[in-house]
């Protein structure tokens, strides 16, 4: 008898089991599975936002979206590819620089337009306001409604001019060096306007090339420089000039978008904005080793004045010109940034009218 009791209670048991476990796993299977794709690494900023956007979405949708990371090339394996997988769903979320993105959307080459951002402050502002807002809308409307950008965050804090052969003070002590661009158009006629060369090098080819003197400078910020432990190879210059802030754009297949409830899509929204915090954090935490680690390499780093940075600025401005007559609705797009940065300004010196009372 007792062992039919016992053989009985453990059935129940069982049952209760499978049934309580069936009910578990009903409720954490996914009613949606994204694809997030960033072509960098672990130690990037990229990386750290989609951390955070992963843990929201997945914690704050209890369970309802999953989110996986393909970081690397493990998808696809550059912007062009990975943004043409985006549109045809194969990949759900892909960031990527205005560079990367230039042949498909020639305006988001604005963000690379130099010494408009002043600041972090003044750029972080302008990004989480109605300018990304305007961008998305046209983003949409030239991909046939398939490319959704979500948020624009940032990839490694400000690029510098850095370079092997001297310090850089004046637009004047650029001339005739031989700097690094990427190929698209908008970096390589700023390095001109400079009185520089431009010379479009491949990312992993860029050490040697510091070594051999193909080039003599790049225009990066200090993560990557010490990432890459460019140092070593003789970049030993950094002016911080920050003439352009590193954006990343974050984009989402749309009708992977609108297929989801309106309360989901509103979770997606809102861990987008939590990843575009976590990205504008993370270059300020990780510049802090980065210069440390730059100076003990031997690294000299320059502060331009303000009468240096007005120079620098000046020098630019056929860069402003050469976007507004190349780039389709150019104009549109630099009176729109210059506005926007204008608005943030006046905004952030009113907050000090009353903070510093």
């Amino acid at each position: 008898m007792m062992k039919k009791t016992t053989k009985l209670m453990l059935s129940s048991l069982l049952g209760a089991s499978m049934l309580f476990g069936a009910g578990v796993a009903s409720v954490q299977a996914a009613d949606y599975k994204l694809r997030a794709v960033a072509n960098s690494n672990e130690n990037d900023e990229d990386y750290d936002g989609l951390v955070v956007f992963k843990d929201f979405v997945e914690s704050h949708s209890n369970g309802k979206v999953e989110v996986e990371l393909f970081i690397g090339t493990q998808l696809c394996a550059n912007g062009t590819e990975c943004m043409q997988a985006l549109e045809d769903g194969s990949v759900d979320i892909y960031i990527s620089t205005s560079g990367g993105v230039a042949n498909m959307y020639p305006y988001v080459q604005v963000l690379d337009l130099p010494y408009i951002l002043r600041d972090d402050r003044v750029a972080e502002t302008v990004l989480a306001g109605d300018f990304t807002r305007e961008m998305r809308k046209a983003i949409l409307a030239d991909s046939d409604d398939k490319v959704r950008l979500m948020t624009i965050g940032n990839t490694g804090g400000w690029r510098n001019f850095a370079n092997t052969k001297r310090e850089v003070k004046t637009p004047e002590d650029m001339k005739g060096l031989k700097i690094r661009t990427v190929v698209a158009d908008l970096p390589q006629e700023l390095v001109k306007a400079l009185g520089a060369s431009p010379t479009p090098i491949p990312w992993p080819e860029l050490f040697t090339s510091f070594q051999t003197g193909v080039v003599e400078g790049s225009k990066n910020g200090i993560t990557d420089i010490m990432g890459m432990k460019f140092p070593e190879a003789g970049l030993k210059n950094v002016t911080l000039d920050g003439h352009a802030y590193m954006s990343a754009l974050w984009y989402m297949n749309n009708e992977a978008f609108l297929d989801m409830d309106e309360a989901t899509r509103k979770v997606i929204v809102d861990g987008f904005s939590a990843l575009q915090q976590a990205t504008f954090a993370s270059p300020k935490r990780k510049s802090i080793k980065a210069y440390a680690d730059y100076k003990k390499a031997g690294g000299n780093l320059y502060v331009p004045t303000p009468e240096n940075k007005a120079a620098f600025k000046a020098a630019a401005e056929p860069v402003y010109a050469w976007f507004n007559k190349n780039v389709k609705d150019g104009e549109k797009w630099f009176n729109l940034l210059s506005a926007s940065a204008a608005t943030a300004e006046k905004e952030i010196e009113a907050a000090y009218a009353s903070d510093l009372k």
